[in-house]
């Protein structure tokens, strides 16, 4: 079977005899009372990687945007959510709005639509919470990040980017020799944005491969979460295997990340050239979730059945915005091209109806 479905795009694997070893999984104490001490040197280095002051790791977007987002009851403010925006974080956000905090939508990557918004809020003088993905999967676009920023810093507001596709991906200073830039530090770097007005929450398991999140922004902010997080003070902090799993994804994107994004990005040219040379348009840019366009009379599951009879494994979801089933293929840097072009011409067999018991050349 080759597999498309794996989001850990850099190949990032952490096996048991590569990392630092460890005499106890976890410290028996929630992350309030004590953390080891790598939890802290962990999160100041993803914190100098993103471009922040300070950062602190949690066990998930979830738990970091559960108690992100029930710090903003009583305060102020209105939230605006980019109507593309990831469902986790939209959970978080949901949590806000039953505490009675203003919620209003905006269209996908619209900074005209949040402007028009956000003209509204200098009239209530509340305070705006501009939510959004930094790299939505589904359009494959980077979202206007300095541009919701400048509006957000005129009112006194916050932006608040779930950063969980371009952590790792992304970095500073793109250009056409190195499409993802440099560092890995994700859209922050990408947009070249920073300050006291952002803050970033990101998964670890996608592009670093650790069961782990981190929330990174202006010590300021880090340490108000610090205090106020609820989770904190009733669950564990991460375990020591997490951490010596993320020790040793600094360690390897410090020593060859920028040439593995290089490779992934000539995975992804690769595939959507064969993908070009078989007839197919796609969707995903440079971007390692790659989806194929097909007609519309087309059923989607019926051609994931048949491709996973012939040994292929897509993923089949809804498309964002249309709600439509599409199969997309997450290309890895670790996937080679004989993968890319046997997926590619097992898809259009599975669309050309080829019999599955036949020659599969």
């Amino acid at each position: 079977m080759i597999d498309f479905t794996s989001a850990l795009y850099l190949g990032m694997r952490h096996p048991a005899s590569a990392l630092q070893p460890w005499t106890q999984l976890t410290t028996g104490v929630p992350a309030a009372l004590g953390e080891p001490t790598a939890a802290r040197m962990v999160a100041r280095k993803f914190a100098e990687l993103q471009g922040c002051e300070d950062a602190v790791l949690g066990s998930s977007t979830l738990h970091l945007f559960w108690d992100l987002f029930g710090m903003f009851t009583g305060d102020d403010v209105t939230i605006f959510l980019d109507s593309g925006a990831y469902p986790i974080v939209r959970w978080g956000v949901e949590r806000a709005a039953a505490r009675g905090v203003a919620v209003r939508n905006f269209r996908h990557h619209d900074k005209k639509a949040l402007c028009r918004q956000l003209s509204q809020t200098r009239l209530r003088q509340t305070k705006p919470v501009v939510v959004c993905d930094g790299l939505c999967p589904a359009c494959a676009g980077p979202a206007p990040l300095a541009a919701y920023l400048d509006e957000v810093h005129a009112l006194r507001g916050l932006l608040i980017v779930d950063d969980t596709q371009a952590l790792g991906i992304l970095g500073q200073s793109p250009s056409s020799e190195k499409p993802y830039g440099r560092g890995g530090g994700g859209s922050l770097p990408w947009s070249a944005i920073e300050g006291q007005d952002v803050l970033a929450v990101s998964s670890l398991a996608k592009g670093f491969g650790v069961p782990a999140a981190v929330l990174a922004g202006s010590e300021k902010r880090v340490r108000a979460f610090r205090i106020r997080s609820e989770t904190r003070v009733h669950c564990s902090p991460l375990s020591i295997a997490s951490l010596r799993a993320a020790e040793h994804a600094l360690a390897m994107n410090r020593n060859q990340g920028d040439a593995v994004r290089l490779q992934l990005a000539n995975r992804v040219s690769c595939f959507r050239q064969v993908a070009r040379q078989r007839g197919f348009r796609v969707r995903g840019g440079h971007f390692p979730v790659q989806s194929p366009i097909l007609p519309a009379n087309i059923n989607h599951a019926d051609i994931h059945r048949k491709l996973l009879a012939l040994g292929v494994h897509a993923v089949l979801h809804k498309s964002h915005p249309a709600d439509r089933q599409q199969i997309s293929f997450l290309v890895r840097a670790d996937h080679s091209e004989c993968n890319i072009i046997e997926a590619i011409a097992k898809f259009q067999q599975a669309i050309n109806g080829t019999p599955l018991n036949g020659d599969q050349s």
